[in-house]
């Protein structure tokens, strides 16, 4: 964009839809009924220092939900805004193929937050307000890092690890945590369900999808509105099968950990659910990424018994270079 300097710029819209009104009546007190519009704009450009590998991007981007006795939010039911800022600095030094990279790094450190609508909004949050006026105009700002590093052993042995965290806080004590942008952890952490799910979807092989939940929450595996806090752990030896121009297949073993916590109080980044088990991937051009793995975790999850011990996890598009799961 400009014709002088590489300059990124994007322009996106969407809508989803998620109810059960196919099989379920508005009366019927099992209908539910979920719709999620969003627009936005990113324009970002390659930094010159500290060296050319970073790089630098703005995105402006408008949600609007509309619920109707939809579970897994902190509220079920109304018409929410999500204006949201975010400033996202990477830095990618990977060598080798972006399918299967041999060395190198790739890092991103992101910033997100809306207006702090708390503090002129006029609310008086001691009464309370309805969740219609609490939720209208969601706010929080939120810190993700994202880190991983390849290193070749020898042969064609690479070793990958990997580092993340997030946290989503609030300008204003008093105002209610934001109900959207909260972490789920647990399972195949399938990213195409980010938009409908309005969360950030991260995946922990050995358990259940979305299952891992703070300690003394009574949250499940199908009722979770996510968690304020996470943070995950991840360590893979890679090995290719075939490397072609038209396919590559990749070999894995694993371990990794992670958990949730709603408070920084309760926060510790040791103390995690863990899991180990192996893999493999394969890259066809007409479909992209596809993933399959088993993983057994550890760990049980209090109040969901099923959870952990062996899972089967089938992914899509995911672990590419510049990808996190």
């Amino acid at each position: 964009m400009g014709g002088k300097k590489p300059i990124y710029f994007s322009v996106s819209a969407y809508t989803q839809l998620s109810s059960s009104g196919q099989y379920f009546a508005k009366t019927d007190p099992n209908y539910n009924f979920l719709r999620i519009n969003g627009i936005g704009v990113t324009l970002g450009r390659r930094l010159g220092w500290p060296d050319n590998r970073f790089q630098l991007n703005y995105s402006l981007n408008l949600d609007h939900y509309n619920l109707d006795n939809y579970p897994g939010y902190l509220f079920s039911n109304g018409t929410s805004y999500n204006i949201k800022l975010t400033q996202e600095l990477s830095r990618n030094s990977l060598d080798g193929s972006p399918i299967f990279p041999t060395g190198g790094s790739n890092i991103k450190f992101t910033l997100q937050g809306t207006p702090p609508y708390s503090l002129f909004n006029g609310l008086n949050y001691k009464l309370p307000p309805t969740q219609q006026e609490l939720y209208h105009f969601v706010e929080y700002f939120k810190v993700k890092f994202d880190a991983q590093w390849f290193i070749h052993l020898a042969g064609k042995f690479t070793v990958m690890s990997q580092v993340r965290f997030g946290f989503l806080g609030r300008y204003n004590s008093a105002a209610p945590a934001s109900p959207f942008e909260r972490f789920k952890l647990g399972g195949d952490g399938m990213q195409s369900y980010q938009f409908l799910q309005g969360s950030d979807i991260i995946g922990l092989r050995g358990y259940e999808n979305f299952s891992i939940v703070p300690v003394g929450s009574n949250y499940n595996a199908t009722n979770n509105p996510g968690s304020a806090i996470y943070n995950k752990f991840t360590l893979e030896l890679r090995h290719p099968v075939i490397a072609s121009g038209t396919a590559t297949v990749f070999l894995l073993a694993f371990a990794e950990g992670g958990n949730v916590w709603d408070k920084f109080s309760q926060f510790n980044p040791y103390n995690v659910r863990r899991s180990t088990g192996i893999g493999a991937r394969i890259f066809l051009p007409i479909f992209g990424m596809l993933g399959l793995d088993y993983g057994y975790g550890y760990d049980p999850i209090p109040g969901i018994p099923s959870a952990n011990k062996g899972q089967f996890h089938f992914s899509i598009a995911q672990s590419l270079s510049g990808g996190f799961q």
